[in-house]
């Protein structure tokens, strides 16, 4: 069976693929996994929220509630709360919701309430940390499925998100499937070099030039 894409790979060889490839940085800085071991990869369901007060006409919803109908399975939503930390941007219940549909797990530019019972559920989450307030009266969804910006990046649904214990990247749906190519090419390098240095290779050898130039060439 052939892999979908980004399928076992990590953060940082997708990152180092982008690289490769020339593309503009694509990691969300400031973001991470809500418990050891979470990781998730899959194209994106994005989320905009705004705070009542600079989008007071907006007909309420609640957050995250169209993308989770929208799903197909096998996605990741990603929410766009503009970095802010001071309330949540996702919950439990929404938790629960998204894992029963299939969801493979979030992302968001914003704190994230109810940890605990995402890590329990071994849900991944990835956000700029936990949050005890609740949403309601602060913040609401704007808009789902359109352009967002996470952590100064553009990101546009059906794009691709790949994050684990080292950071959370994003691959641009038109370049998705040369990044996985060159990804995967990069992993087998590592695999071999892996292998020299299990053999007794001297590490003077292994980091010499070659392994500086890794990145280049790959594409």
């Amino acid at each position: 069976m052939v892999p979908k894409l980004f399928e076992g790979l990590d953060a940082c060889v997708v990152s180092d693929a982008l690289d490769s490839l020339g593309v503009p940085d694509r990691v969300a800085d400031g973001l991470s996994t809500s418990w050891e071991g979470g990781r998730v990869s899959g194209a994106v369901i994005t989320v905009e929220l705004a705070t009542i007060t600079s989008a007071p006409d907006v007909v309420p919803v609640h957050l995250g509630a169209r993308a989770i109908t929208a799903s197909r399975g096998g996605e990741v939503i990603v929410v766009d709360n503009g970095g802010r930390t001071e309330m949540g941007s996702w919950g439990g219940l929404l938790t629960r919701a998204a894992q029963q549909a299939g969801i493979a797990g979030v992302v968001s530019d914003g704190s994230v309430r109810d940890l605990d019972e995402a890590r329990e559920l071994r849900f991944p989450v990835f956000s700029r940390g936990g949050a005890v307030r609740t949403a309601r009266g602060r913040i609401h969804e704007i808009a789902t499925g359109g352009s967002i910006s996470i952590c100064g990046i553009t990101v546009e649904p059906g794009d691709w998100v790949v994050a684990d214990g080292s950071g959370v990247v994003f691959v641009p749906a038109a370049l998705a499937t040369e990044v996985d190519r060159v990804a995967r090419e990069l992993t087998d390098r590592e695999v071999g070099i892996l292998g020299r240095i299990e053999a007794g290779e001297t590490l003077a050898s292994v980091f010499g030039i070659d392994y500086e130039a890794m990145l280049e060439g790959q594409h």
